[in-house]
């Protein structure tokens, strides 16, 4: 029996293995992110989102006249009885059609601008600094499924409450044909979940790239905890300042418009409901609560990742000091100082390199983007504990943050919205129910 020889492992191979392991999970994580990127796209594309010629974008605004316009136009004309104008059914499915036209509209006009012209993954800062990753690629999937979630359970939920409505009316309105009102209901259905579903995934991919970039920021501490030169801190907050700041500029439009139409549309409700001497049920003016949950939950979602930006942005300031204060608290004071006998600083000057950032024509508004002279040098009479209070002092003094014209996207402002709102919805109660006293 031939005997096995047992050789000690030679030097260095459980390090090639291990090294291969994680090269191999780390192609396998950016294959699954392209995989996932390219059923983002897919699934976008298939919405009318992805108009990348001339030819998609005719198709897609089609879709969109023919399903979110006219047909509801057709059922709101054919659907009803001839008695039914005492209830003023026509008069409110025409104003919900519009707001909820308007609304989806929106939504489209301004993702499939910013697709045409950056693409899922510019569009979503997927680049290949962090892309590649394996950690992040783990962690922008996690983020992904969370988009296709938040949109099917809202969606989900919302589409209960149509039906329950729909039901309800062509029971009310049946006039003996059992397949004319079936088609009705059918028809609005999917006129109604076309519409809605733009709108709502709109909201949800401005949601998604706040969460990516969440991904960043929450990094950012761990970044602190290695031991690196102070410019690399630097050089990576710029890098995330500047994405924040593209982010504010390519989704400002999208998400101003989207608040003054969801505005509208809710003081449309109350003048209606307020002011009709007529009756008003579920019958007639149940879309006006079906889309007036819909529209203030797709603004609560934008507002909520507007937020979570600026919050993480403006984090960062403690995050840093904090740090500082650690590490000088923990640095050993008997060391040898960085500093001569002479007073000069003995450290070699390190070369701050330039960030590596395309710049589109539109994003370079800001100053935020600029990027740092490539032959910036760290003076040599800086000590390390100067580099850091220089690093905190930039981090507490550039907070950034998402903003929509210079206004900042946070706590503060949401509450002022909160009461600006309040504030409209007493002033219109107080115009229209007025108590006459005789």
């Amino acid at each position: 029996m031939a005997s096995v020889e047992c050789r000690p492992p030679e030097p260095g191979a459980d390090d090639d293995s291990s090294i291969h392991v994680s090269l191999i999970d780390a192609i396998q994580n950016f294959t699954d992110l392209d995989i996932s990127l390219n059923k983002l796209e897919s699934f976008l594309r298939v919405l009318g989102f992805c108009q990348y010629s001339i030819f998609s974008a005719v198709l897609s605004w089609l879709a969109f006249v023919f399903f979110s316009i006219l047909v509801p136009l057709l059922v709101t004309y054919f659907a009803y009885c001839s008695n039914c104008e005492l209830y003023q059914i026509s008069d409110f499915e025409l104003e919900v059609l519009v707001c909820q036209s308007v609304a989806a509209a929106i939504s489209l006009l301004c993702i499939s601008h910013n697709l045409r012209k950056y693409r899922v993954r510019k569009l979503l800062f997927v680049d290949r600094y962090h892309g590649q990753l394996s950690q992040f690629s783990e962690l922008y999937l996690k983020k992904i499924r969370v988009f296709y979630y938040l949109v099917a359970s809202w969606m989900t939920i919302f589409f209960l409450i149509k039906i329950a409505r729909e039901i309800t009316r062509a029971v009310y309105l049946y006039d003996g044909s059992v397949w004319w009102s079936t088609g009705i209901v059918v028809a609005s259905l999917v006129s109604w979940a076309y519409s809605n579903i733009i709108f709502l995934v709109g909201t949800a991919l401005f949601h998604l790239v706040g969460n990516l970039q969440v991904i960043h920021f929450e990094h950012f501490g761990e970044l602190l905890e290695m031991d690196m030169d102070v410019s690399v801190y630097i050089n990576e907050h710029m890098r995330l300042t500047c994405y924040v700041c593209k982010i504010s500029h390519r989704f400002r439009m999208f998400l101003l418009l989207e608040y003054l139409i969801v505005t509208a549309s809710q003081c449309i409700v109350l003048l209606q409901t307020t002011t009709n001497r007529g009756i008003v049920n579920f019958i007639n003016a149940g879309d006006f609560v079906v889309i007036s949950i819909v529209q203030l939950v797709g603004l609560l979602i934008c507002l909520n990742a507007a937020a979570k930006i600026s919050h993480r942005a403006q984090s960062l300031g403690s995050v840093a000091s904090r740090w500082h204060a650690l590490v000088t608290s923990n640095s050993n004071d008997a060391a040898v100082s960085d500093f001569s006998s002479d007073g000069r600083n003995v450290e070699t000057p390190k070369t701050v390199g330039q960030l590596s950032v395309n710049y589109s024509e539109g994003d370079l508004e800001s100053a935020d983007c600029m990027p740092p002279p490539a032959n910036m040098q760290l003076t040599s009479t800086m000590s390390s504990y100067h580099k850091r209070q220089a690093f905190v002092a930039y981090v507490q003094s550039n907070p950034g943050g998402f903003s929509i014209y210079g206004w900042m996207v946070d706590r503060l402002l949401i509450n002022t919205l909160f009461f600006v709102e309040m504030t409209l919805v007493t002033f219109l109660l107080g115009m229209t129910l007025t108590i006459k006293v005789r």
